[in-house]
């Protein structure tokens, strides 16, 4: 299953070892991550050092891991349906239309556990708790 991860479920993984990150690494499911949101992940950095007690290293080493699990797709690759996705997402909450487009692009769900999300119908959302049931 092709499955779109927005910033929060990877910031997740990055502070803890959790269930967010054993889906990621052994669940087997073709995770994707939009590189033209890696912006996001930088501005959280402290957010997550301060959280999970990491050091910058540790840091490194965890968000190296997991995104060997993560296909990362192209800017070029997104910007194909980003209008396409702003008409759906740009209203709810134009900081994700990114994440749609990506899902459109690949033919994907969104793992996500925001609610707006789910204000769209074009896309399956799946939240933890329904990731974690597939695996299981």
């Amino acid at each position: 299953m092709k499955v779109v991860i927005d910033t929060n479920i990877l910031i997740s993984a990055l502070i803890k070892d959790s269930i967010t990150r054993r889906l990621i690494v052994k669940s087997g499911f073709q995770f994707n991550y939009p590189e033209m949101s890696f912006h996001e992940l930088r501005k959280h950095k402290s957010l997550v050092l301060d959280k999970s007690g990491m050091s910058e290293v540790e840091y490194m080493d965890v968000l190296n891991d997991l995104l060997s699990y993560v296909n990362v797709i192209p800017d070029e690759a997104v910007t194909q349906t980003l209008e396409e996705a702003a008409k759906l997402m740009g209203k709810i909450d134009p900081d994700d239309v990114v994440f749609l487009a990506a899902a459109l692009t690949l033919d994907a769900a969104i793992w996500s556990d925001d609610a707006h999300f789910d204000r769209q119908k074009r896309i399956k959302i799946f939240k933890t708790k329904e990731m974690a049931r597939l695996f299981l």
